[in-house]
């Protein structure tokens, strides 16, 4: 459970991000997160969620072209802020954390994008998420 914390907390950190251009020490103090919440998720998540976050920021370029090359039937600058930033983590998730399964990177994208996103955001999502992993899971053979 406090991985699913910590993807919801980078979700909304990237997307504070994306929408206000903070710096990324100022995004990384999660500042309107209640210090409780905060405990709760525990060191190991907080750094999880910190990892996620400033990684994904590190990588943005090369994400972000990953992105473009499958909504290619989308103009990426329509994709909603609260997808994208979800997009962007899951991405970041299934190039760089070797050790999560990508069903479980796609699994909790879909999850926190039913909560989170518009009515059928989810599928999108999914079906997004998806075309990555099997290209990736292609060029890694």
């Amino acid at each position: 459970m406090a991985r699913r914390k910590g993807r919801i907390l980078a979700f909304q950190a990237l997307y504070s991000w994306d929408v206000g251009r903070e710096p990324i020490d100022t995004i990384l103090a999660f500042s309107w997160v209640s210090p409780e919440n905060l405990e709760r998720l525990g060191e190991s998540g907080l750094l999880f969620t910190k990892l996620l976050v400033a990684g994904t920021i590190e990588h943005i370029a090369e994400i972000d072209a990953l992105i473009r090359a499958y909504v290619s039937a989308w103009d990426f600058d329509r994709i909603s802020k609260v997808d994208l930033a979800l997009l962007r983590i899951s991405v970041y998730s299934l190039l760089y954390q070797k050790e999560t399964h990508p069903s479980i990177v796609i699994d909790e994208a879909v999850e926190i994008a039913k909560d989170f996103g518009q009515d059928d955001s989810y599928r999108f999502i999914n079906a997004v998420l998806d075309n990555i992993r099997k290209a990736t899971d292609k060029n890694s053979i």
